[in-house]
């Protein structure tokens, strides 16, 4: 669960907005925000030790905080899993109210000593989705629904910046379209896990994953995606 954002880093957040489309989330565009909102420099720094770049993730993870305020008002009983998810992810696009904040901040967390701050957040928009939907899984499950939808996520983001349609109506199509490729991915593996010529090779692997239990913490990104309804 994210903890409340400190008010006077809100302001500070609200404050570089309009400096990011021009300089980035850079030292420039941090000071700017500094000077605008009036606070101690020093104020400044401890709540931001690295200035601009803890304001965008602060901005990653007021979008995800807007999510899940959308998704509790929302009326999903009647959709299909799989439509669910689709949901939960356009709104979380509706969540961004900055696509040239959003370029700026891809650009930075592409950076190679930034990647493992940007991952995070990807993984952290797609836990705050599952465990929202009701996801209860204990298992390996638990890893790689968060790694599939991660991996979904960011591409949706990425299609979302370059579109133009009205209302964005192109990103709700690639929405369904990734979320089909999915869900064809896991059809195929079901057959290949039901398919007896294939026992002796699932079944140790399945053997040695079944005591796997969730972490507490932040997992590592390397297992297999798969994809099931909450459990």
């Amino acid at each position: 669960m994210q903890t409340p954002i400190d008010p006077a880093k809100d302001r500070l957040l609200d404050a570089i907005l309009p400096h990011v489309a021009f300089d980035g989330w850079s030292p420039m565009a941090f000071q700017a925000a500094v000077t605008t909102v009036g606070i101690n420099p020093a104020h400044a720094r401890t709540l931001c030790p690295r200035g601009a770049v803890d304001l965008a993730v602060a901005y990653h993870e007021r979008g995800d905080r807007a999510m899940l305020d959308a998704i509790k008002g929302a009326d999903l009983s009647e959709m299909r899993f799989r439509d669910k998810v689709a949901h939960a992810l356009r709104l979380r696009i509706r969540a961004i109210d900055d696509k040239e904040a959003v370029r700026r901040g891809t650009a930075l967390f592409a950076l190679p000593h930034m990647a493992a701050d940007g991952s995070k957040l990807i993984w952290g928009t797609a836990d705050a989705i599952w465990t929202a939907l009701g996801d209860t899984s204990q298992d390996v499950n638990w890893y790689t629904k968060r790694l599939t939808l991660s991996g979904v996520y960011a591409s949706v983001v990425l299609y979302w910046l370059g579109d133009d349609s009205l209302d964005g109506q192109a990103t709700d199509a690639f929405i369904d379209r990734r979320i089909d490729n999915v869900m064809q991915f896991e059809k195929v593996k079901a057959q290949v896990r039901d398919n007896p010529l294939f026992k002796p090779v699932t079944g140790p692997l399945g053997r040695l994953l079944s005591g796997v239990r969730a972490p507490a913490k932040i997992p590592p990104l390397d297992l297999p995606g798969i994809w099931k309804d909450p459990q």
